[in-house]
């Protein structure tokens, strides 16, 4: 990306910080000038506060926790920053889109829901970036560069999130977008992302969206607590995904030991009493016995064999991604000519 904003200032959405330009060329412009000394949504933070504006960006934009364990996302989640499904489809898939104003829950799902973080209006803004994300060389790895390249990350999913006209109409519904550009606009504005490369980016946002509940799964290696996020606030909640699996275990249970019973009491029953009946009784126990072991086998074969297949699907795109990652890195570079 260089030092320069990822878009053409001609192709800015918000003008906010440029009527301080325009203010301070006319006679009394001091009022003026006082408009724009907050951050836009952030009316008690000064833009004069240097410090201040550059702690709210680093908590706004920067995910601290997923930025640590990206190297390990590979294993919940498809290699790919593209693996972001547009707003329309969301939708298709019965997903509520819910807004949030936290940076690692921004394209988190869990069931039929998916956190996405609205854009703020002073990312929008070109003079905003050479003020504040590009004002001063930053070293790689630096503070200033993680926040830089987790916001670039940030907006460059919004490519993914808004290809068509309906995306950019439920983006405006949900208010994960500002209200005071069109479609033409923004199209042009964002396709400037379609340039970015994950180099410019922080490392979270080599991957797309991110399911929570593999994320809960793997927490206690990964983030070291027993939840990354809670998905349950009520006890009664929390319960009931236990409801299913322990009614399970108890039918097959039941249903076994109903059919040792029964295949006890047949063998006393003397075959002068009744051989039909005597048969009749010990097969069906048999059957069911039988019947029901390898219907529970089956359900843990099914669940190893999806587990196993995520598993080498991972492997497969980590290998394909270390590939072009080589075959990058081992292509000659032009020299300038003398």
């Amino acid at each position: 990306m260089g030092s320069s904003p990822p878009f053409p200032k001609e192709q800015q959405l918000c003008t906010y910080f440029d009527r301080e330009i325009d203010a301070g060329a006319s006679a009394g412009a001091e009022d003026e000038k006082q408009q724009v000394d907050n951050l836009p949504g952030w009316p008690c933070v000064s833009l004069s506060d240097r410090a201040s504006v550059e702690e709210l960006l680093y908590r706004e934009l920067y995910a601290s926790d997923l930025e640590t364990v990206a190297p390990r996302l590979w294993i919940m989640s498809t290699q790919s920053s593209a693996n972001v499904e547009p707003l329309h489809q969301q939708r298709i898939k019965g997903r509520e889109i819910l807004i949030t104003e936290s940076p690692r829950l921004h394209l988190v799902w869990i069931h039929n829901r998916i956190f996405v973080k609205p854009i703020p209006k002073y990312l929008l803004s070109h003079r905003f970036w050479e003020q504040f994300l590009l004002c001063k060389p930053a070293a790689r790895g630096s503070r200033h560069d993680l926040v830089q390249r987790a916001a670039t990350g940030y907006l460059r999913s919004y490519r993914y999130l808004i290809q068509h006209e309906s995306d950019f109409d439920i983006g405006k519904q949900v208010r994960l977008i500002p209200q005071n550009f069109e479609w033409p606009e923004f199209c042009r504005f964002i396709m400037n992302f379609s340039r970015v490369g994950d180099m410019d980016v922080s490392s979270r946002y080599h991957y797309g969206e991110l399911r929570l509940s593999r994320l809960n799964l793997y927490a206690p290696f990964l983030f070291g607590k027993f939840n990354f996020q809670k998905p349950h606030w009520q006890y009664s909640d929390y319960f009931a995904r236990f409801y299913g699996p322990m009614l399970f275990i108890f039918a097959v249970a039941s249903t076994v030991l109903s059919s040792m019973q029964l295949e006890m009491a047949v063998e006393q029953v003397s075959v002068t009493q009744g051989v039909v009946l005597w048969s009749i009784c010990r097969w069906t126990s048999t059957v069911i016995l039988v019947g029901t072991t390898l219907i529970a086998l089956g359900f843990w074969l099914l669940w190893v064999w999806l587990l196993c297949d995520e598993w080498v699907y991972a492997l497969r795109c980590r290998a394909k991604k270390r590939r072009e990652m080589l075959d990058h890195s081992s292509r000659p570079r032009d020299v300038p000519a003398v």
